[in-house]
């Protein structure tokens, strides 16, 4: 018996069996250091829901975009918070957004791409075993969105090993 709420936090594809699109997704996972093709669809489905407001919002201006900034000035501050939107972004961009845009903001690429991992699969293993805090706070979980303000404050646990600046798997980075 499950407890909970069992349902899918994303869509997979409609035609499972197209090359193409197999090898494209195969390239992200292995460039983002992702576990499996769900973190992929995942990430797809929250930019299909990012877009989805977007064009609700600019179909209930009518297309006006400033009217329609207006409207949806908390949800486009909440993706210039979570770093998807620039400051000086509008509505209109989440419309041009792809997928990388929202895999860079997950807490496992931040960490890759502030050199406290040698690749995206060690910053995976890194979190995973808690050697990584934010604001102090151990953080276990890849998949987390980092806010622009916490982006700052990525550092090793003082408690862990990797924390020595001599350790073997961080030489190579400290040069």
């Amino acid at each position: 018996m499950t407890t909970g709420n069992a349902t899918k936090r994303y869509e997979t594809p409609n035609h499972p069996f197209q090359g193409e699109r197999i090898a494209e997704e195969a390239g992200l996972v292995d460039r983002y250091g992702l576990e499996s093709k769900e973190e992929l669809w995942r990430a797809q489905s929250r930019l299909r829901d990012f877009r989805r407001e977007a064009r609700r919002l600019l179909g209930a201006a009518q297309g006006d975009v400033e009217e329609a900034g207006e409207m949806g000035a908390e949800f486009v501050a909440r993706l210039q918070k979570i770093g998807i939107l620039n400051e000086a972004d509008d509505i209109s961009e989440v419309l041009t957004l792809d997928e990388t845009d929202v895999l860079e903001r997950r807490f496992q690429t931040v960490v890759y791409r502030q050199g406290l991992a040698a690749t995206p699969q060690q910053a995976r293993q890194f979190l995973v075993h808690g050697h990584v805090t934010v604001d102090g706070a151990r953080v276990t979980a890849p998949s987390k969105f980092v806010t622009v303000d916490e982006e700052d404050s990525i550092e090793f646990d003082e408690n862990s090993v990797l924390a020595d600046e001599l350790h073997p798997a961080r030489a190579e980075d400290q040069e």
